[in-house]
């Protein structure tokens, strides 16, 4: 299915790493299927109204559920503070909070706001990016 995943079966809630360049990947949530279809929730800039990038920040980036093979066809589980913070109900919280902040505006930020805080914030409650670390040592 996809690259170096870490399980054969994804269930929703798990956090799905898409590898970009050497410095950041995207990462997403996977929704579960619709008619079939494997989705993704993912923070991103694409096709918001304004795509303004200044200093690493997008205004009006949003949160999008999309087909996972659109995301990106190679990806790998990466639910890694599984030991360090339960993860939540996917039904009962991440599911309800992905409806919900789909139809709102969502500001994007390298540093602060990017696709990896966003999937951890829905997975555990928690903002943390593993690659804006790597890049500040």
């Amino acid at each position: 299915m996809g690259l170096g995943n870490s399980q054969p079966k994804l269930y929703p809630g798990d956090i799905l790493e898409f590898p970009g360049n050497n410095y950041f990947s995207h990462f997403g949530v996977y929704y579960g299927e619709r008619d079939g279809v494997p989705y993704v929730a993912h923070l991103t800039i694409r096709d918001a109204e304004t795509k303004l990038l200044l200093f690493g920040r997008a205004i009006n980036a949003s949160v999008k559920l999309d087909p996972l093979d659109v995301v990106g066809k190679k990806y790998r589980v990466k639910n890694y503070l599984d030991e360090k913070h339960p993860p939540r109900d996917f039904y009962v919280l991440i599911k309800p909070e992905i409806d919900e902040i789909m139809t709102k505006p969502v500001t994007f930020d390298i540093l602060f706001n990017n696709s990896e805080h966003q999937a951890t914030m829905f997975r555990y409650g928690v903002k943390k990016s593993e690659q804006k670390e790597a890049t500040e040592s």
